[in-house]
């Protein structure tokens, strides 16, 4: 059996999921915004919350994918969201 394969098993073995890896990559990407931009935490999460939920009305998100980040240049601050949208939403 291939290395790849075998660690493939033990991931399932033991229950590692792409998905518990996007939840610790998502929050260690709020605690970076939070420390970039003196948001709190909670706040960061409201926020990405709520960007996901108006987002998610109108297209499909990859939210394994997702990369919302805060970046300080010259004394402000911008959002920068990388959001790959998997499909549109048809209009009802």
């Amino acid at each position: 059996m291939a290395f790849p394969l075998f660690l493939e098993k033990i991931e399932k073995l033991f229950g590692r999921t792409d998905n518990s890896r996007s939840v610790v990559k998502n929050r260690l990407q709020l605690v970076l915004m939070h420390d970039r931009a003196d948001i709190p935490a909670p706040m960061m999460e409201l926020m990405r919350a709520e960007l996901l939920a108006v987002l998610s009305k109108y297209v499909e998100i990859d939210q394994q994918q997702l990369e919302v980040n805060l970046e300080r240049a010259d004394g402000t601050i911008a959002l920068i969201a990388n959001i790959p949208i998997m499909r549109v939403r048809t209009v009802d």
